[in-house]
């Protein structure tokens, strides 16, 4: 619960999962409960991971029993949520991973729970970005948690129950598959960039993926749906001392209240060096009720454009520029404008 590096915190403290659902959930539902799994059945890779303490607790029971316990009991729900992902020391310091997925004991659990038929929610709790292609395609949601502390489980089951309308944004990609890495957002052309729809050959691509990540940065879902309109600009150009003004509408489609937070991305074309595909630039939050619409607007001066050349030097260069508004890296509405010398 804790997360590493919390070399100060009491674990006897936290509030687990199960806990926080019980506290929310009061006397009016009924709350069943199986281990499922061990987080790992790798011994090797338990000794390493448990070498200040025991954080991989290995049940008495075989994997089948417990995989068996927790279908019988999923089979008695109505909903499963399904606790899974790393130990606190499997991330952080000196903890590397080639295989970054979930662990090969939790994913034989979750695709038993799936088989039920029954909605199978997916609570994570992780101290990196994950795999999670299979989970994507086949769970019901997928609630990443990370690692929340002491008020973890109230605050998950606030989430999962409701009472909490989520609007977290994730600072990192998450990789389709570990040969996408590295990966992020802002990285540099190529010389020959990829763009969907051009010939299947000679292109910077992979054959047996796509490009973009499962997750983009800034990606996060609501319990609502926000719709952004087209970007207005109130200039073309921008004096190196003046600044242009770019605006979006922003309405909520969905029928609760809800947070959003409006990314806005910058794209050099032509530099002095290579420049970033995307670079962000700023965002803003905001609250709107169902239905509602609001105008969102961010001022761009030269400071926003500024870099560091190759002699180090923090400078602006004119040119071309692409600018970008949206609700992560990925799905932006985009306008152009230049920087005048």
């Amino acid at each position: 619960m804790l997360g590493t590096w919390s070399v100060s915190g009491d674990p006897e403290k936290s509030v687990t999962i199960k806990q926080g659902i019980k506290n929310v959930a009061g006397d009016n539902i009924n709350i069943l409960y199986a281990k499922g799994a061990n987080i790992s059945d790798d011994t090797a890779f338990i000794k390493r991971v448990n070498v200040f303490g025991e954080e991989i607790d290995v049940d008495k029971k075989s994997p089948e029993e417990m995989i068996n316990e927790a279908v019988a009991t999923a089979n008695k729900a109505d909903v499963v949520v399904a606790v899974l992902g790393e130990a606190a020391d499997m991330t952080g310091e000196s903890s590397s991973m080639t295989q970054i997925g979930l662990q090969e004991s939790q994913e034989n659990l979750l695709k038993a729970l799936v088989k039920t038929g029954k909605p199978v929610v997916l609570v994570l709790m992780n101290g990196r970005p994950m795999t999670l292609t299979w989970e994507d395609e086949h769970v019901t949601a997928i609630l990443d948690t990370w690692f929340g502390g002491t008020e973890a489980g109230n605050a998950v089951a606030d989430v999962l129950f409701g009472d909490y309308n989520p609007s977290g944004k994730i600072t990192a990609s998450f990789p389709r598959n570990v040969g996408q890495i590295p990966i992020y957002y802002n990285h540099l052309n190529t010389g020959r960039p990829y763009h969907p729809g051009d010939s299947p050959k000679f292109k910077s691509d992979y054959l047996d993926a796509p490009n973009t990540p499962l997750y983009p940065f800034g990606y996060g879902l609501s319990y609502t749906t926000f719709s952004y309109g087209d970007v207005s600009l109130n200039s073309k150009t921008l004096q190196p001392g003046g600044k242009i003004t770019a605006s979006v509408n922003i309405t909520n489609t969905g029928t609760r209240s809800g947070k959003e937070t409006v990314q806005l991305y910058t794209r050099q074309m032509v530099g002095s060096i290579a420049r970033p595909v995307e670079e962000l630039k700023g965002f803003q939050q905001i609250i709107l009720q169902p239905g509602e619409t609001k105008r969102v607007s961010f001022d761009i001066t030269v400071n926003d454009l500024k870099f560091y050349n190759s002699d180090l030097k923090y400078v602006h260069a004119p040119g071309a520029f692409k600018l970008f508004i949206g609700t992560n890296s990925a799905d932006v509405k985009q306008a152009d404008f230049t920087l005048e010398k």
